[in-house]
C-alpha cells in the first residue's frame, strides 16, 4: 500500500506511527495525538515546554527562510507560548549558492529578533541526495500551567477564524501556476498575492488571542476541516455558516477558477479561536487592533453532527479527503 502525498491521514498516525513512540515518561504532558501540533512537556512547578517540529520544502525561494520560522513556530503559538528556542536543520542541493544560505539566514535572524527567539543548534549542508532545498525547524516555548492552550471546545464555545482562509493556496498558485492566472488577474494582482505570504504565519494572532481563547488551531493542510479535530478531541459537534465567511476577492477569483470551496484548502496563517461567548466581541476587536482581520462563523454543539449551513440547508460540513494544494505544487 502506497502512502498519499501530504500529511499521513489519521489512520495511519494510529494504525502505524502511535504505536512505536518509545517508553512512557512521566514528563510528557501531552505526547503525539490526532489534532494536537505540539507536545507539552513538565519544565518547572509553574511552567510547561511546547514543542513542535515542522519541515519547509515546495516553497518558493523567497519565503523559505520566512516560513522555515513561522510554520513550527506557529504550533508552538497556538499553545499560548512565545517561540523562544529555535533548532534548525538546513538541508541544500549540490549548487546551491553562499547567497541563498546568506537570505536564509538573515531572514531567520529578522524574524527571531521579531519575536525575541534564539535558534540554539541545528545542522547545515549540501548533499547529493537533496534535489530541492528542505528544512526542518524544531520549536520550544515556555507557558504558564495556567495559561497553556489546548485544542478542546466545550458546548456554546464560538468558532472565531482569521481572515486567511484559502490564502495558501491563493498564493501559492500566484508562484507555481502564475500562467494559469494571468487568464483572469493581471500582473499587478499576481504580485499582490505573492507579497501576502508574510501573512501565512498565525504567531502574531495567537500571541494576541491567548488571553481571550479557551484552545487554538491552525489551519494548515487540510484548511478548516481542522475544526472535525478539535470535535473529536472534545465529544462534540459543531455548526459552521457559510454566509459568515469572508475570504479576500483574490483569494476567491483563484478558488473559483479552480472550482474549489474554501473549507478544505490549505490555510496556513488561518487561525481558529475556541472562544467563549462573552469573549468574542473583545478577541475581534483586540486582533482587528492589531491589523489582523477576524469574524465569527459558528459555534461548537452538544449535539456531535458537523454542519455546514449554505442557503438555508443543512448538509454534512466537508472531510479531509486530500489537499488540492498538494496537487498545485506537483
Amino acid at each position: 500500500m502506497k502512502l498519499p502525498p501530504g500529511k499521513l491521514r489519521n489512520d495511519v498516525l494510529r494504525e502505524v506511527v502511535f504505536p512505536n513512540l518509545g517508553i512512557e515518561d512521566p514528563k510528557i504532558i501531552h505526547g503525539p495525538r490526532e489534532g494536537f501540533d505540539s507536545a507539552v512537556l513538565e519544565y518547572d512547578e509553574s511552567h510547561y515546554l511546547v514543542v513542535a517540529t515542522d519541515p519547509t520544502l515546495g516553497v518558493p525561494e523567497e519565503t523559505f527562510g520566512f516560513f522555515t520560522y513561522h510554520f513550527a513556530s506557529s504550533d508552538v503559538a497556538v499553545f499560548g507560548a512565545r517561540p523562544r528556542w529555535l533548532v534548525v536543520d538546513l538541508l541544500l542541493p549540490p549548487g546551491s549558492g553562499r547567497g541563498f544560505l546568506e537570505k536564509v539566514m538573515r531572514e531567520l535572524n529578522a524574524e527571531c529578533r521579531r519575536y525575541g527567539s534564539s535558534i540554539i543548534g541545528g545542522h547545515t549542508g549540501v548533499y547529493p541526495s537533496i534535489r530541492e532545498p528542505t528544512g526542518t525547524t524544531t520549536v520550544m516555548g515556555l507557558v504558564r500551567k495556567d495559561e497553556l492552550k489546548l485544542p478542546l471546545a466545550r458546548p456554546g464555545d464560538r468558532i472565531l477564524v482569521t481572515a486567511k482562509v484559502g490564502l495558501e493556496f491563493a498564493v501559492s498558485a500566484a508562484y507555481f501556476r502564475e500562467k494559469e492566472l494571468r487568464k483572469f488577474l493581471s500582473f499587478r494582482e499576481i504580485a499582490r498575492l505573492r507579497e501576502h505570504f508574510r501573512s501565512e504565519t498565525v504567531v502574531p494572532d495567537a500571541l494576541t488571542a491567548r488571553p481571550f481563547v479557551r484552545g487554538m488551531h491552525d489551519a494548515t493542510e487540510g484548511g478548516l476541516t481542522a475544526l472535525h479535530e478539535v470535535a473529536d478531541n472534545s465529544g462534540l459537534g459543531f455548526r459552521v455558516y457559510a454566509e459568515k465567511l469572508q475570504l479576500d476577492p483574490l483569494v476567491k477569483k483563484v478558488l473559483d477558477f479552480y472550482g474549489l470551496e474554501p473549507w478544505s484548502v490549505s490555510s496556513t496563517g488561518t487561525l481558529i479561536a475556541i472562544t467563549p461567548p462573552g469573549k468574542v466581541d473583545a478577541l475581534i476587536t483586540e486582533l482587528n487592533k492589531n491589523g489582523i482581520g477576524a469574524f465569527e462563523i459558528g459555534e461548537f454543539t452538544e449535539d456531535k453532527e458537523r454542519l455546514l449551513i449554505e442557503n438555508g440547508e443543512e448538509k454534512e460540513f466537508p472531510v479531509f479527503e486530500g489537499d488540492p494544494y498538494v496537487e498545485l505544487y506537483g
